[in-house]
């Protein structure tokens, strides 16, 4: 008989990680080392806020098996070019997206652009701009630095720099980063669409502390300095015990004495890739599983009942998940997931006559024998359960006519 399992339903995920700093920070406060926590979430971006809010707590962190928010490959790319239109003398970030993604510029052609900025003293972009003036480059890499330079101008005269999102999102399609990326392997593609996706909503809720305005400093370049910020700050010292952030995928193997598992909404987790296949819904409850069982002492699960999805606020659902956590094993901190219905596309089973086959109940077949209910779907007569047998994987059967004995 440990500790209850503490469920908190936030109101956004603006809360819910608000929730989860504020209560780190009473833990330490009582004694407990940062590194006997940890935050588990099932996607990569979903560490931004999480990062934000510790951060504001002055709580140290860090991320393991992989890399912050902003220290991220594709978030650094798109960044990389926002610098570049905030301030072309940025020589720092057009190395890193002079052909990012390629644009036929060879090694030579960037030497060339180095060596005059270098004779010359002054930036690569205007070392650009004076080796178009004297035609020194051949044709194509001319065409390609040209169409480079016109872009980054075009961004810069066609967006107010007090609307980040707009600037942030035309960058990310017409430079080619979305597509570039879309090319990897499926699930990193996944990953990092997934961060830019969330690099927008940052950008979208951005506000200009008031210091900022003051001294008239545009969001543009606020957002930016914020940024550079808690990169600055990041690398905090390396012997402060710091709370652990990491995935579901990366815990496996590992154990801490408090943990928090966040986001558990349908269609976050389960992911939304796998809220329709038996099988990934499956793959699902097992990680679910992996993020329970990482807890030695206190487990935090929590959910948003909005959050914002490609720009757009949106409701959500608490996961199933946690409604297959027996009832007496679980304390509410705020919301209730159990009077409401399991899913809000169904009424409510419980004036059901098979409201007994609840997800979790062992159940025997006289063909495909033992098995667990995975999900109840559809109302009366055409009530289906979904059954994972221990021999034949799971079946989708109608209620009516399964004839399943409770074992």
């Amino acid at each position: 008989g440990g500790e209850l399992i503490q469920y908190y339903g936030a109101y956004s995920e603006y809360d819910e990680a608000a929730f989860v700093a504020e209560e780190i920070e009473n833990i330490i406060a009582s004694g407990v080392d940062g590194d006997q926590i940890a935050i588990l979430y099932r996607s990569n971006m979903q560490s931004r806020l999480l990062e934000e809010n510790l951060l504001k707590h002055n709580i140290a962190y860090k991320v393991y098996g992989g890399l912050r928010f902003f220290e991220r490959m594709e978030i650094k790319d798109v960044l990389a070019y926002v610098r570049l239109i905030n301030n072309r003398h940025d020589d720092v970030g057009f190395e890193r997206i002079i052909n990012t993604p390629t644009r036929g510029l060879g090694a030579k052609t960037v030497n060339q652009i180095r060596n005059c900025a270098l004779v010359n003293q002054i930036s690569l972009f205007s070392a650009c701009q004076v080796l178009l003036q004297n035609s020194i480059l051949p044709a194509r890499a001319a065409g390609s630095l040209a169409g480079f330079i016109n872009m980054i101008d075009e961004f810069d005269n066609n967006h107010d720099k007090e609307q980040l999102n707009p600037l942030f999102d035309d960058v990310i399609e017409r430079t080619g980063l979305r597509d570039h990326y879309q090319k990897e392997p499926p699930e990193k593609a996944l990953t990092r669409l997934e961060n830019l996706d969330e690099l927008l909503n940052a950008a979208e809720t951005f506000v200009k502390p008031q210091e900022d305005d003051q001294i008239g400093m545009t969001a543009l370049a606020s957002f930016l300095a914020q940024v550079s910020l808690e990169a600055g700050e990041r690398s905090t010292d390396v012997d402060v015990p710091c709370v652990q952030l990491m995935t579901l995928h990366s815990a496996k193997g590992l154990e801490f004495p408090y943990v928090f598992l966040v986001g558990l909404e349908q269609g976050l987790f389960p992911h939304q890739n796998s809220m329709d296949e038996p099988e990934k819904l499956q793959e699902e409850r097992r990680l679910c599983y992996v993020g329970i069982t990482r807890c030695e002492q206190k487990l935090y699960m929590t959910y948003a009942t909005s959050r914002r999805i490609r720009g757009r606020t949106q409701g959500c659902a608490p996961s199933r998940f946690l409604g297959e956590v027996p009832q007496k094993l679980v304390h509410q901190i705020q919301g209730n997931i159990f009077t409401v219905p399991r899913n809000n596309l169904y009424t409510n089973h419980d004036q059901s006559p098979y409201a007994h086959y609840k997800p979790g109940v062992m159940v025997s077949h006289q063909i495909f024998g033992e098995g667990m209910v995975v999900e109840l779907s559809g109302q009366g007569d055409y009530t289906q359960i979904m059954v994972e047998f221990e021999q034949h994987g799971t079946k989708i059967l109608a209620a009516k006519f399964a004839k399943l004995q409770i074992s």
